[in-house]
């Protein structure tokens, strides 16, 4: 895999959106600077946190989960292009990163409302796109599968959700979805099975779901109340049905049932199923957490009987949930591991056997789990040093 996408640190344009005392000690200035070559942990770009009240705008909402994108030496990224647009003190922050479907192109988003694509094959680092149509920060950008085209979604802190489409070299704003009454902090694309659908969580608490329905027409169904204050993530379930490696006649089409994951800020995880008549029904409710879930992320499967998401949390734990019943009721949680601070991203790699966690503390770590069912931490990255243990490298060797 070109990239895994983990979350953490904080950070803020106090700038451009002043922050009440209250929060304004929560910023940090350790974030990647947008465009230019400052980088964390030699490849992980980090990004936001805490609040960015502003009167008449995003209804002083919490601000989304900071997220960073953990990219492997092979991209080629050892930096990112200068940007001329401003004094190097000024540069906003960049709030996520993430790699398309080939490796070939990173799109990245930051405090100064532009999306920008770079151009990273052969380990080049050419700026061919900025995107300029939200008005305020950008929190999240997230790749459609290539077989629609070249689709990348975006989501911003001025309520809007911008999907975005090259044709012919050009990027230009395909659609704009303006239904949410506050920040909209997480978009993600469902699997390609299901059609062209992104699913979008905002802290006015409600979820949309975005459907394209063929020519140049979308339909929104809205999830209202789904989670109390707001909600901070969204995450598919794989479009593959438990257990179909083992029981599924061969031949047979499997019966997809569409289903997602959400966390919030009332500390619940929710998982979303969609009923026979289209509408989306809560399904189940994962209570664990102590504090404002931050991120969920569901795990790749290709078809065993056990379902796995994870889940991290303002309370500092990560918590591995499997269930292993066809009916998909039973979910019993994991506690993965208790860091000192918050963490604000996980990501499972393609695989589903390796688990990237990023938070407060500055770093990402990697998580494996032992034959004998334990987590074990492969990888330690200190971000802004590049570093990682030579234990957690051993550890991988010899497990290869």
């Amino acid at each position: 895999a070109q990239s895994l996408s983990v979350g953490p640190g904080h950070g803020g344009n106090e700038a451009a959106f002043p922050a009440i005392p209250a929060y304004r000690a929560r910023l940090k200035s350790t974030s990647v600077e947008h465009g230019t070559g400052r980088k964390a942990a030699g490849s992980a770009c980090l990004g936001p946190s805490g609040y960015y009240p502003s009167e008449g705008e995003g209804g002083g909402r919490p601000a989304p989960r900071p997220v960073t994108t953990l990219i492997s030496k092979s991209a080629g990224l050892d930096s990112v292009p200068s940007s001329p647009q401003a004094p190097r003190a000024a540069l906003p922050l960049q709030h996520d990163a993430q790699m398309d479907y080939y490796g070939t192109r990173l799109a990245t988003c930051s405090s100064d409302r532009s999306v920008k694509i770079f151009d990273v094959r052969n380990g080049g680092q050419i700026l061919i796109a900025d995107l300029r149509g939200h008005e305020g920060p950008v929190w999240q950008v997230a790749w459609a599968h290539p077989m629609y085209g070249s689709l990348l979604a975006s989501c911003s802190y001025d309520r809007k959700v911008v999907v975005w489409k090259e044709e012919s070299g050009t990027w230009e704003k395909t659609h704009e979805h303006t239904g949410h009454d506050s920040s909209v902090n997480s978009v993600c694309w469902a699997p390609h099975d299901y059609g062209l659908i992104l699913a979008c969580g905002s802290s006015d608490g409600a979820i949309s779901l975005l459907t394209y329905t063929g020519e140049g027409q979308w339909e929104a169904k809205k999830i209202n109340n789904a989670h109390t204050i707001g909600c901070n993530a969204v995450s598919w379930a794989p479009a593959v049905v438990p257990g179909s490696l083992i029981d599924q006649p061969s031949g047979q089409k499997p019966n997809y049932i569409k289903k997602f994951a959400s966390g919030g800020c009332d500390n619940l995880i929710k998982l979303w199923k969609e009923e026979e008549d289209g509408q989306w029904k809560e399904e189940q409710k994962l209570e664990a957490h102590s504090d404002w879930v931050r991120d969920v992320a569901w795990a790749p499967s290709i078809g065993l009987p056990t379902s796995t998401i994870a889940s991290c949390s303002q309370d500092g734990r990560v918590f591995i949930w499997t269930c292993d019943d066809a009916s998909g009721s039973t979910w019993s949680p994991k506690l993965l591991h208790k860091f000192n601070d918050v963490v604000w991203h996980v990501s499972w790699s393609i695989t589903a056997n390796i688990l990237a966690v990023s938070g407060g503390d500055n770093k990402v770590t990697l998580w494996k789990e032992s034959v004998d069912g334990q987590w074990v931490c492969i990888s330690d990255v200190n971000k802004g040093q590049g570093s990682v243990s030579a234990s957690a490298t051993e550890s991988q060797q010899n497990e290869q």
